[in-house]
């Protein structure tokens, strides 16, 4: 059969570390991807003016160093270079209190306990807890499920059935309960819950303790860390290795439906009428709903799978702002001109109203921002003086009405969209007066602009699917086993529709490469 062995579908973060993978143990890959450029939502552009480069989706890269998998594939060989920031975040509120989180423990031990002595010992005791079990936690949640040879490991680090107990219940708490058994002040509060948001866990979410645990575990271990130059430096990294290794990357072309001959994956059609053979496996990097519906149609799903896909849920839509400015953002609390990402809302409270408006299916009335900031992290991005932010909150994926005074309705027109990106930026003025007047140029990304740039962040949603307890492990995508295989022979899920999960990570690709190559070994037997 012509062909190369496997071809896969998308050349994102996963995609292409699925492509790796295969093609270190020695298989012919061709990896389709449809816009003109590779990287998915990793992607850099000069988008404002010239000089000034911003990521246009992603820009932040914990799991991107924390990665088994991208530590395995080696990407600083291949021109990859991180940058990071003097603090790796910092949560300042209106009342000029900040909390900050340092790669060095103590100095995040001694900001917590600012709000509350002995808070900072509390955080000590967080971060051992993380030294001793949080590696062995990562590995073991990045690989295929059921992750065996991982999960030994982290019983061995937990040691005793007591402590085993103890970090199960951790496991499920919410971020606001593990706070008020453990800390006095807000400090710590604010680290966790805001870090758990990013994960999208409320504050009073099962499991958001958990999620906010690991982040700010990564955070002190390795720093969150940009790519040298913008975002794009990682799909170039991948892409440049996989050529090495006698891959191939082509883009702009769109695959329309896998091609599916007596039970198994024989190929792909794409939208220009040719059919592209396939010998061994088809992986795809595109949502679970896209690869069921859309390019299996030929092969329809049991009954079992289209009732999972039916109330699969995506996590909340995204409003994105990048601006190119006159120089750094003036914050009124020093520590957070050192951060490379700065939590903007004012309290855990805060949270949990933004989080409830959400549910509510309404537009927040004081958007919780995720905002990041470049002059002191890579000035390779801007001219001299100058900056590059940007700035994502969360709203519904469907939109009912508006918790704030403007009468919004989500059409996201232009005089919508405006009135929104003022609101993000009333609330960043208020913790950085001054703000305003240093805008040169903005660039704003609605939910359905991020769906047409990329059709993999469904509605705007970034993550591939809610990170809720009940959409992880064996419930993701679908209830089952959590493995990459699909109905049809031959196809491996490999989004961040399937575990692990959201995150430049590159372990739902690697995943399903593995499995692709278990199933191959298996059938020579």
């Amino acid at each position: 059969m012509d062909g190369p062995d496997a071809i896969v579908i998308g050349a994102g973060a996963n995609g292409l570390a699925g492509a790796n993978v295969l093609a270190d143990a020695g298989w012919e890959v061709l990896v389709l991807e449809a816009q003109d450029w590779p990287g998915g939502a990793a992607r850099s552009a000069e988008l404002i003016e010239p000089g000034f480069t911003n990521d246009l989706f992603s820009a932040f890269y914990p799991l991107g160093v924390a990665s088994p998998v991208m530590r395995e594939l080696e990407l600083e060989r291949w021109g990859l270079r991180w940058r990071r920031s003097p603090l790796v975040v910092a949560h300042p509120a209106t009342d000029g209190t900040c909390v900050v989180l340092s790669q060095d423990v103590e100095e995040t031990a001694a900001s917590v306990d600012a709000f509350a002595p002995g808070d900072g010992e509390a955080w000590r005791r967080l971060s051992e807890r993380w030294a001793r079990i949080g590696p062995a936690f990562v590995h073991a949640l990045m690989r295929p499920f059921p992750p065996v040879r991982p999960g030994v490991q982290l019983l061995r680090r937990l040691g005793s059935t007591e402590e085993l107990l103890e970090f199960a219940r951790f496991s499920i708490l919410p971020v606001r309960r593990h706070a008020e058994e453990e800390f006095r002040g807000a400090g710590a509060a604010r680290l966790l819950a805001g870090n758990a948001l990013h994960a999208d866990l409320t504050p009073d979410s099962m499991g958001g303790a958990l999620f906010g645990w690991v982040l700010c575990g990564i955070g002190q271990a390795v720093g969150w860390p940009v790519p040298e130059g913008g975002s794009s430096a990682i799909a170039h990294a991948l892409v440049d290795r996989l050529r090495a290794g006698g891959g191939t990357v082509e883009c702009g072309v769109r695959v329309n439906e896998i091609v599916v001959r007596d039970g198994r994956a024989t190929g792909v059609r794409t939208a220009d009428g040719r059919e592209l053979r396939a010998r061994r496996a088809v992986l795809a990097d595109v949502g679970a709903p896209a690869l069921y519906r859309d390019l299996l149609r030929g092969a329809p799903p049991p009954a079992r799978v289209v009732r999972g896909l039916n109330r699969f849920q995506y996590d909340s839509a995204t409003v994105k702002v990048d601006w190119t400015l006159d120089g750094p953002i003036p914050w009124s609390h020093p520590a957070a001109r050192r951060a490379g990402t700065v939590h903007v809302t004012d309290s855990v409270d805060a949270l949990s109203d933004h989080s409830s408006e959400l549910l509510r299916k309404l537009l927040p009335r004081r958007p919780f921002m995720l905002l990041g900031q470049y002059a002191g992290l890579d000035p390779t991005r801007m001219p001299a003086g100058k900056d590059t932010a940007w700035a994502y909150t969360h709203v519904p994926q469907e939109i009912t009405g508006d918790a704030g005074d403007d009468g919004l309705r989500g059409t996201w027109d232009a005089a919508e969209t405006e009135t929104f990106v003022a609101r993000m930026e009333q609330e960043i003025e208020a913790l950085a007066p001054g703000f305003r007047r240093l805008v040169r140029g903005r660039h704003v990304f609605t939910p359905p602009m991020l769906e047409a740039a990329d059709a993999n962040l469904v509605g705007g949603a970034v993550n591939g699917g809610t990170a809720q307890i009940h959409q992880q492990l064996v419930f993701r995508p679908v209830s089952g086993l959590a493995r990459p295989e699909t109905h049809v022979r031959g196809v491996f899920l490999a989004s961040a529709s399937a575990h692990p999960g959201g995150g430049v990570h590159g372990a739902c690709g690697a995943n399903a490469a593995r499995a692709a190559l278990l199933h191959r070994r298996l059938r020579r037997l």
